[in-house]
């Protein structure tokens, strides 16, 4: 659609011929000598029928219909659509109707993503999407997408939406269903396949199975994927029938369903009887004409063209047309013979035709007689004699007794004539034995007669038996021509010759005719304009029967149309060229033009001319008579003559109007103007001149191709005009009644500058005015005569020729000087816009004078002195600004005032759009734009939303653009994929924001690579010419699909169903779109395809393949003669038919003969074509006998086979061959001649020799050949590999069977041949801008080196390199920059080259730079600041302007994850890597770009970040939570930012406790440990607890609560709880309670001291079948009573513990800490069962402080598994602080205060370390945290005296020294008293807590 289409109507006859067209049996032109019809713009309604009507004075032809189709696409006609279903059921989603033509190719897509069929998913014929089994996952939006084949148009539809119900439904089973069942199916006979089709659902999808049946069998044939299509290939009526398509699940017992649908076939129409050619009628009476035809549902349709008395009769079934086409003359014609009865000779048995034509009107009734009886008639038939409808008689089978006279009786109204003729029957003999025949003498009558003389002679005594006969042959007599020499052509004559009423045939005898020029002229000849000085011209050869001999070239003349003349002429000496193109021709000149076609004989007829223009050209003259003057200032007249017709070489276009400055010609200004009639004066105008100017003017003259050259040019001046304002008007020297004036020259003077006009009044009173003219000279005056202390008015204006000009004025008070101006004030801004705003101010002191303007931040505003609201223009959007003012007056310049407030204005599209844009070409589907980002400056909005938008479209489809967005701001280039081949596109680039879009750039020009053709010529046709020749003729590739130019075609054929590889006959040019095929073989159907190739590769093969046949040849020769069956006096021979039938086999006939007997005497003997052996009885014993065994076509015998065979009963198998040699000078590369010696026959004659090569080292033996002649000794092995080592070996084959195979050969190695396949170029580099780097792949191992090729468009020279076997190329030839070079290569040993590899283009002078950027330092600036600096690449690397620098940038050791890059546009050397991870080893890699692209990567140089405050710890967790206490853990953080010095953790109750709201704040020293033990809780309280880490600072927290108290599902506590004390041991006894959720994992022992200490543990993991446990006394401390109790611990934790048992006493004289070994156990470890024991602490320390000094015992459980516990931390790792803000509580103020003392300095540090990890030791506090409870504040008050100097921190430890592992405990609830005595003294200088400071670590 909106495409060219030239329609065109070839004819031949008489001149003149008119022509006439019509559309759909209706006329649209009249008749005319126009045999084109041309459709400028084709539109959908243009399609349709065309026929061409063609007339001269003898008649008139009605051209075959032409059916135009037109290819368009619009748009869809459906709106958006919902569809829901049920999940399981199938959704059937039709395709959205558009219209388009033809049907376009339609793909599903769901949600962006292409739909691919699958089991689940169908895509039917009718391109419906079948979605089976829906699921939830099913729903979503689809839609198509359809695309036009032929115009590549593609359209996306609405959307459908699918929902999918009850998809919260179980997945039951769904039986089977067919969703789309097949349909009922006709197709026309020959069709090459039949689809039918079913789709059924079911769940499980995966177990539906589609099964086709026929007739109750299944079909398993043509089934495709899922089963859904059935094809039936190349359907006959074997295939008719009903087909079921059945669907069923597998392993289910569930009914299946079926559905059915009828394949039927449709013949075609076609004639059983045609209409004469010619029929008669009389005028103004009905004339019928019969058309008999057969066929299905077909009918019949007259058209009567009225004016050509032609009637065409049309026979159109459902899908064919036939049409035959009879001419009527009307008119009442008695009859008359036009082609009467001849006398016929025949032989028995054949088949007699008499013709009789008869003309006459009404048709005359013909009626034939032999003697009196009426053998055929209208209404008589008798078996044998059939009356034709030409008139004539047919006699089949003819018999002797036929032989007779033959009338033909023809009448009508107008009277009756008739004509007799004999027929001849001879009957069917072999010569007798004796007799002989031959061909003795042929000699040359004429030209076209000659005469033969044929003597046959008996063998015996009796001449009388002699015969002879001498014969003249002329044309008639010619049966078959075929082609036997390149000089000449032979006919074969099948002679019959008459003797004694008998026949007899002799074998054909092949007789050379003379050559003649050709009868007939070159047909299709077709003539078009190349350019404006040539013309193509294409023919096809003349018709072969009139060919006349050996085509040897053409003859091609020309000359002016309609003109009288001599010819030129151009000898075209080859035949297989078909164009010629004629060269230097006028421009837009009229040509007529003629070819005929030459042998050997001389020149034939010329064909009829063809008229065609050459192309427009440009005008080669200017515009004559040019005038141009100026009619006002700004305005330029032109007057001016057309060129003279004969130089304006085409249609002109117009004309276009220049005029430019003098002395600037870039300042050009053209208008274009559309011409008149020719004759005609033009005239025109350019305006918008400038004023007063000199231009130089010139016209010239443009057609379709171009501009013409311009007219010389000429000078014009425009007019004078008023003058611009006076510049610097200024006052000096004010007095009283005087002061002076002066002023500068304007900058628009428009003209000559004549004076000057000055004027003052009193301001306010007009009539004051005073006016005073002064010279062009003089710039200042004196006035004088003014009033003192008054204002006055002053104008001064310029003038000129034309007038006065603008007025330039000023107030100024006479004796008051002028001073400078105040400053404004009060500056307000409002109505701030994205590029002004409006500035509110109060005016400063005019300085006794008018204000001449304000000045705002350095803009300046021409204003109203008196203003006192500005708007500030021509700012720039998204910019925050400050604003300050000034005044001026003629003084000066005020003060500037105070500065507004800071605004930023709004934001705007960007103004400009992204610079230095260039495109490249990327590949055959793709280019690559670049560009200069916008700077920030231009952003005019915030950065994050800056992007680009690229936009393209063809160069010659303007209108349809395609466009692409990059939403980075920084990107610098795309690559644009997905467009067409070898095409021209123009590009645009804009910049947006989020307010909008810029301007789009210039466009710029690219065009995508060169590649293959992307579809086939069209139009492909075939002809068979001959036995041996096919006729091949196509049409161009269409010009969007050509991808690049045609350099040629190649025509690929083979047999069809023979499997091989094509063979491929080039055809060089895309001027030659035929090639006659030459050596094929006969009578085979060959499979024929085109394509086109352009210099990248081969393009599409038109498809489907053409099928075409070879004519039929007498046959090849039987193959296989044996003879399996040989006795004394017969024997049996068999046969193969012949390996070329050349036609179909009619039959065989079997001679045979002594071998020792006459080699002339044959005994004969004709079989049957299904017959392959014949037995030969009665012959001679022990005798050798020749057999002949020929074969039969229509075209006759072929040439016989031959094979010797002795009748004897002693056979035996023949010897193998015998000395197999190669003789070495016969060995090539691929192929060597192979030399033997028969062994001996074993009495039977050898058939043929079997050949069996082996390739070495180890490959198998394979049969080469088994079709050997018996009498071959050598034969050629082809097939070869070169350069391989092969062995041989033959067999011998008789009748008998195989002889053993022969000795070996000697191992014999073909020799070298050039490599087989091109490297392969996987990219091509510019290195600098004068050299490029090859990469290529090699393919093949015996490529020793390699050819690299160079050449550079529109130039012949190449340039190359010869290099060694290397994968890569520096190709540093001094290259021209600024070009593109094709780089091909080739591999090449010592034989020769390979094929060259697919060309690669580069484009040379643009390289990025090749070394990256020097001396890189990476300095440390912030915790998320590194500042990288470096020095630019070497000037000599550069290759060109650095434009900037990449610098990536990762984490050291997560590059894949953390990489990023900054882009810096500006060659700067420095930057800074900003929001980086806190102390964190960084690399950075720097690379260098120019606009060529980015150089290589620097080494990676290496930068810390310093550190920062951590984040919050990665979790925190709780566990063993009982009613008091709980251990707290917490997770390393993820970002540590630093070294983590240390963790603190806070908690609270979330609600007071009694009134009271306690913080406690606990530090821990070191990064190891992450929990923290916490016994001061309160059950039942909900606790917050905080933890943060710390580096530098501590970071931010990471929060939970917590409630203590046993959880839900934890164990009850248990019962019965009793102790027993038995020796040295407690017996602890309990009785199991409640298990809760979850059967119980074990026991836990808590103690006390019985003076109400803080319960600790004391024996862990018990196994859960415990119901007591012992305990050592030893373990106990002396004088001390304790209580126990039992926790049971399941999977949800510690239980509630049993009642407290009874006190008992310990005698223990040591004391040792209690510590919770399962503290030791990190989160997450398993928790072991074994039971552990741990002795409670005799200490210095309240209990208060008990569980928080270091332990120096092992448990056992440590010393079992001969472990080292985690490293404790000391107390001085620990600080706590009380954030209690009651300091009087109950009554009771604290007055004393204290701190815990530091570890004395003498403590040894085995003492005070137990650990090597332990943190170093510093001091830790103590917090006044329980002052407010008087029990507790009492508590230091109620113990031993010599606890004031016990230390701080006094450690002593048990007998084994062993280190403990330590868990840090917080205690904050104590008992009162429950002082302990340590063994140990204090230290000295250590400090004592005072009492009444509670105190915990």
């Amino acid at each position: 659609e909106g495409n060219r289409l030239v329609m065109t109507c070839l004819a031949e006859g008489s001149w003149p011929l008119e022509f006439k067209w019509m559309f759909n049996s209706t006329d649209i032109t009249a008749f005319s000598p126009e045999y084109k019809y041309t459709i400028p713009s084709l539109q959908r309604s243009d399609m349709g029928i065309y026929q061409c009507v063609v007339r001269n004075r003898m008649g008139a032809l009605l051209q075959r219909r032409a059916d135009i189709q037109v290819a368009y696409m619009g748009d869809f006609v459906e709106a958006e659509q919902r569809k829901t279903v049920t999940q399981g059921r199938a959704a059937i989603l039709n395709s959205p109707g558009v219209s388009c033509f033809p049907r376009p190719q339609v793909t599903w897509y769901r949600d962006g993503y292409k739909i691919i069929p699958s089991s689940r998913v169908a895509i039917t014929l009718e391109n419906q999407l079948v979605v089976l089994a829906t699921a939830a996952a099913d729903a979503g939006r689809y839609y198509v997408q359809a695309v036009n084949e032929r115009n590549g148009e593609n359209k996306t539809s609405p959307s459908i939406y699918l929902n999918v119900a009850d998809s919260d439904a179980p997945a039951d089973p769904v039986a089977p269903v067919i969703v789309i069942p097949p349909r009922n199916t006709t197709v026309v006979a020959g069709v090459s396949e039949a689809t039918l089709e079913c789709v059924a659902n079911a769940r499980p999808v995966e177990k539906l199975v589609l099964v086709w049946r026929r007739n109750g069998v299944e079909v398993a044939s043509g089934v495709g994927s899922f089963g859904r299509r059935l094809t039936v290939i190349n359907p006959t009526s074997a295939d008719v029938g009903v087909y079921v398509c059945e669907a069923s699940l597998q392993d289910s017992s569930v009914k299946p369903a079926e559905a059915r649908a009828f394949l039927s076939i449709t013949e075609p129409p076609y004639f059983t009887t045609e209409p004469r050619r010619k029929m008669m009628g009389e005028v103004e009476k009905n004339v019928d004409i019969p058309c008999q035809a057969r066929g299905q549902h077909f009918t019949f349709l007259q058209v009567c063209v009225f004016e050509l008395s032609c009637v065409c009769a049309l026979c159109r079934s459902v899908r064919l047309t036939r049409a035959v086409f009879v001419f009527m003359l009307c008119a009442g014609l008695a009859p008359a013979f036009t082609a009467p009865p001849a006398n016929i000779t025949v032989t028995d048995g054949s088949a007699a035709s008499f013709t009789c034509q008869v003309s006459g009107a009404p048709k005359p009734a013909i009626t034939w007689k032999r003697d009196s009886q009426i053998l055929a008639s209208g209404s008589v038939q008798i078996s044998r004699f059939t009356l034709l409808e030409s008139g004539g008689l047919q006699v089949k089978p003819v018999m002797l007794q036929d032989s007779g006279i033959y009338t033909c009786y023809a009448a009508n109204t107008e009277g009756a004539i008739n004509a007799s003729a004999s027929l001849t029957v001879w009957s069917k003999k072999r010569l007798s034995e004796g007799r002989s025949m031959k061909c003795c003498k042929i000699f040359w009558e004429n030209k076209t007669a000659l005469t033969l003389d044929l003597i046959i002679k008996h063998s015996g005594s009796t001449p009388a038996d002699d015969m002879s006969l001498h014969k003249t042959i002329t044309d008639w007599w010619k049966l078959h021509t075929r082609p036997q020499a390149a000089w000449t052509v032979c006919y074969i004559y099948l002679l019959m010759f008459l003797c004694s009423s008998h026949v007899f045939s002799c074998p054909p005898c092949r007789l050379m005719l003379r050559e003649e020029p050709p009868s007939a002229p070159p047909k299709n000849i077709v003539a078009s304009g190349r350019t404006n000085q040539s013309i193509m011209v294409q023919w096809q050869p003349p018709p072969e029967p009139q060919l006349n001999g050996v085509l040897r070239g053409y003859v091609l003349r020309y000359r002016l149309a309609g003109l009288p003349g001599d010819y030129q002429q151009q000898n075209i000496t080859s035949p297989e060229i078909n164009y010629c193109l004629i060269t230097e021709l006028i421009i837009w000149t009229q040509y007529e033009i003629q070819v005929a076609a030459y042998t050997g004989a001389g020149l034939g007829v010329f064909s009829q001319p063809v008229i065609e223009y050459t192309l427009q050209g440009v005008p080669t003259a200017p515009p004559q008579g040019v005038e141009a003057v100026a009619v006002n200032s700004t305005t330029i007249k032109f007057t001016w003559n057309p060129p003279p017709q004969q130089f304006i070489n085409g249609i002109n276009q117009g004309y276009k109007l220049m005029a430019w400055p003098e002395h600037s010609p870039e300042e050009t200004t053209v208008v274009t103007i559309t011409p008149d009639y020719h004759g005609a004066r033009h005239l025109g105008y350019v305006s918008g001149l400038k004023k007063f100017t000199w231009y130089l003017t010139s016209v010239l003259c443009f057609t379709t191709p171009g501009n013409g050259p311009r007219s010389t040019p000429k000078l014009a001046q425009t007019y004078e005009d008023a003058p611009g304002p006076v510049g610097h008007l200024s006052f000096t020297e004010i007095l009283d009644t005087s002061l002076r004036v002066s002023w500068e020259e304007p900058v628009e003077k428009n003209g000559i500058i004549t004076g000057y006009l000055l004027s003052w009044e009193a301001q306010g009173k007009n009539q004051s005015r005073v006016a005073r003219t002064m010279p062009n000279s003089t710039l200042e005056y004196k006035v004088t005569g003014l009033t003192s202390l008054t204002t006055y008015t002053l104008e001064v204006a310029a003038m000129t020729g034309a007038g006065i000009g603008t007025v330039t004025s000023s107030a100024i008070s006479s004796g008051v000087p002028p001073e400078l101006p105040g400053p404004p004030s009060n500056l307000v801004i409002s109505k701030i816009s994205p590029r002004s705003a409006t500035l509110k101010f109060r005016a400063g002191d005019d300085g006794k004078t008018s204000i001449s303007k304000w000045v705002v931040e350095g803009q300046v505003s021409e204003n109203d002195p008196e203003a006192q609201v500005l708007e500030v223009p021509n700012l720039t959007p998204f910019t925050h600004y400050r604003f300050r003012m000034r005044q001026v007056n003629i003084v000066g310049s005020s003060a500037v005032s105070e500065a507004s407030r800071v605004i930023q204005t709004l934001q705007a599209p960007p103004d400009v759009a992204p610079g230095s844009v260039t495109v490249r070409t990327a590949s055959e589907t793709s280019v690559w734009l670049r560009w200069v980002p916008l700077p920030e400056t231009e952003y005019n909005g915030n950065p994050e939303s800056v992007g680009y938008r690229v936009r393209l479209w063809r160069a010659d489809q303007p209108g349809e653009f395609r466009t692409r967005e990059v939403s980075d701001r920084l990107e610098r280039e795309i690559t644009l994929e997905g467009l067409e081949e070898w095409t021209e596109y123009l590009l645009q680039i804009q910049a947006f924001n989020s307010i909008g879009p810029g301007p789009w750039s210039e466009a710029v020009r690219g065009r995508t690579r060169e590649s293959v053709p992307s579809a086939a010529p069209e139009n492909v046709t075939v002809e068979a010419m001959s036995s041996t020749r096919i006729l091949v003729t196509w049409g161009p590739v269409p010009e969007p699909e050509q991808n690049g130019n045609i350099l040629g075609y190649k025509v690929l054929y083979r047999e069809k169903g023979s499997g091989v590889e094509p063979q491929v006959q080039a055809v060089k040019g895309n001027l030659t779109q035929s090639v006659l095929l030459r050596n094929l073989r006969k009578y085979v159907q060959y499979e024929i395809q085109v394509l086109a190739f352009t210099r990248i590769g081969d393009g599409q093969l038109s498809s489907p393949p053409v099928l075409e046949r070879t004519k039929d040849d007498v046959p090849g020769p039987p193959m296989r003669l044996v003879f399996p069956e040989v006795r004394l006096t017969e024997v049996r021979v068999v046969w193969q038919p012949p390996v070329d039938p050349n036609g179909i086999i009619m039959g065989y006939q079997v001679a045979y003969r002594l071998d020792s007997g006459d080699p002339n005497q044959f005994t004969t003997v004709e079989v049957g074509p299904d017959t392959n052996q014949f037995t030969a009885s009665s012959l001679v014993r022990e005798s050798a006998y020749i057999f002949r065994i020929s074969a039969k076509t229509q075209q006759g015998w072929g040439s016989a086979a031959q094979a010797v065979v002795i009748t004897t009963e002693i056979r035996e198998r023949p010897q193998p061959p015998l000395r197999l040699s190669v003789p070495q000078d016969q060995v090539q590369s691929r192929q060597l001649r192979l030399n033997w010696l028969p062994g001996g026959d074993g009495s039977s004659p050898v058939r043929y020799f079997t050949l069996q090569l082996r390739q070495l080292p180890d490959g198998s033996w394979v049969t080469h050949s088994s079709a050997i002649s018996h009498n071959s000794t050598s034969c050629i092995v082809d097939r070869l590999k070169p350069y391989t080592s092969y062995k041989l070996r033959m067999m011998a084959t008789n009748d008998i069977g195989d002889s053993k195979y022969s000795q070996e050969t000697d191992a014999i190695t073909t020799l070298q041949d050039v490599p087989d396949e091109a490297p392969v170029i996987q990219s091509v580099k510019p290195s600098t801008t004068t050299s490029v780097l090859v990469h290529w792949q090699v393919w093949h191992r015996d490529a020793v080196s390699f050819i690299c090729y160079l050449q550079a468009p529109l130039r012949s020279a190449v340039d190359f390199l010869l290099f060694t076997a290397v994968l890569y190329l520096f190709f540093s030839a001094e290259l021209q920059k600024y070009k593109r070079y094709e780089i091909v290569m080739t591999a090449y040993n010592v034989i020769g080259e390979s094929p060259a590899s697919a060309p690669v283009e580069v484009f040379v002078g643009e390289a990025a730079p090749s070394v990256a950027p020097q001396n890189i330092q990476v300095n440390t600036m912030s915790s998320t600041q590194l500042e990288v600096q470096w020095e630019p690449p070497p000037v000599e690397t550069q290759n060109g302007i650095i434009q900037g620098y990449k610098i990536y940038y990762w984490e050291m050791d997560n590059q894949n994850e953390t990489e990023k890059v900054k882009i810096l546009f500006l060659p700067e050397t420095s930057m800074r890597l900003k929001n980086l991870t806190s102390y964190t080893y960084y690399m950075v890699k720097l690379s260098a770009f120019n606009a060529a692209g980015d150089g290589p990567l620097s080494e990676p140089r290496r930068g810390r970040t310093l550190q920062a405050a951590p984040s919050a710890p990665s979790f925190i967790s709780f566990s063993e939570v009982t009613s008091t206490t709980l251990n707290v853990s917490w997770g390393f953080p993820v970002s540590p930012n630093g070294v983590v010095e240390g963790y603190r953790v806070v908690y609270e109750p979330t609600a007071p406790i009694h009134g009271v709201s306690k913080v406690v704040t606990v530090d821990i020293q070191g990064s190891w440990q992450r929990w923290l033990k916490v016994r001061d809780l309160t059950k039942g309280v909900t606790y917050c607890f905080r933890v943060q880490a710390k580096t530098i600072s501590y970071g931010p927290e990471v929060e939970a609560n917590i409630t203590a108290g046993p959880v839900q599902g934890s164990p009850g506590s248990p019962v019965e709880t009793s102790i027993t004390k038995s020796g040295p041991t407690l017996t602890i006894h309990w009785t199991p309670g409640e298990t809760g959720s979850g059967r119980v994992t074990g026991y836990v022992i808590e103690a006390r001291p019985s003076d109400e200490g803080l319960w600790d543990t004391f024996v862990r993991h018990l196994p859960p079948s415990s119901t007591s446990h012992a305990i050592s006394l030893d373990r106990l401390r002396q004088g001390v009573s304790y209580q126990f109790r039992v926790l049971a611990v399941n999977e949800f934790g510690y239980g509630e513990p049993s009642a407290p048992s009874a006190a008992m006493s310990g005698n223990c004289t040591l004391w040792c800490c209690c510590w919770d070994d399962d503290l030791l156990t990190p989160a997450g470890a398993a928790v072991s069962t074994v039971e552990e024991s741990v002795t409670l602490d005799n200490g210095g320390f309240t209990a208060l402080e008990l569980n928080s000094r270091p332990m120096h015992v092992k448990s056992s459980f440590l010393r079992k598994n001969g472990t080292r516990s985690p490293p404790r931390p000391n107390p001085a790792g620990l600080r706590y602080s009380d954030e209690d803000i009651c300091n009087n509580y109950n009554g009771a103020v604290s007055t004393e205060s204290t701190a815990l003392t530091e570890r004395p300095a003498e403590i040894s540090e085995s003492e005070a370390s137990d650990s090597d990890c332990e943190e170093e030791q510093i001091k830790h506090s103590f917090v006044n945290h329980y002052m407010s409870d008087p029990s507790y504040f009492n508590s230091w008050k109620r113990q031993q005296k010599g606890l004031k100097q016990t230390l701080a921190c006094a450690y002593e430890e048990c007998a084994s020294r062993d280190g403990e592992g330590y868990y840090q405990t917080v205690v904050t609830q104590h008992s009162v008293g429950g002082a302990y005595t340590p063994a140990g003294q204090p230290a000295t200088g250590s400090r004592t807590p005072v009492t009444g400071f509670s105190s915990f670590v």
